[in-house]
């Protein structure tokens, strides 16, 4: 009697991983330079000026020549002691050649976002890295 019960776990078991989606990876990153910006806006609760951003920041990422992969988000809320989650907004762009970078830093659509959303962020923190090949 206990060898149908065995025989079912092992068959979902074995039969599992095929039920599961795949995990798709994305051919489009392209870890050459990529550009990390962390934003503090003066009024993090304030909703207006999160929308503002919000629809200051998909004008830029819509808008740039540049930018090859962009992401931004919120933090998850931290779960661990060595996570920083002060930041109101993160920001992943990745470029490809640091000379393209420099170039985003003068187009009219970073220019722009600078311009109308400056005023709502009191603090800026950007890491830049330039991918190593394995």
């Amino acid at each position: 009697m206990r060898t149908i019960p065995m025989l079912l776990l092992f068959s979902i078991f074995l039969f599992l991983p095929d039920a599961l989606p795949a995990q798709e990876t994305d051919e489009s990153f392209d870890p050459a330079f990529t550009h990390v910006v962390y934003f503090w806006l003066h009024r993090p609760d304030n909703a207006r000026d999160r929308a503002d951003f919000e629809e200051a920041l998909r004008t830029l990422l819509a808008e740039s020549r540049y930018t090859k992969t962009n992401f931004f988000g919120t933090p998850p809320g931290a779960t661990r002691e060595v996570v920083d989650d002060s930041f109101t907004y993160g920001m992943i762009l990745t470029f490809e050649s640091a000379e393209a970078q420099e170039a985003y830093q003068k187009e009219q659509a970073h220019l722009d976002f600078i311009e109308s959303a400056g005023h709502l962020w009191k603090k800026v923190v950007v890491y830049d890295a330039i991918g190593i090949t394995p």
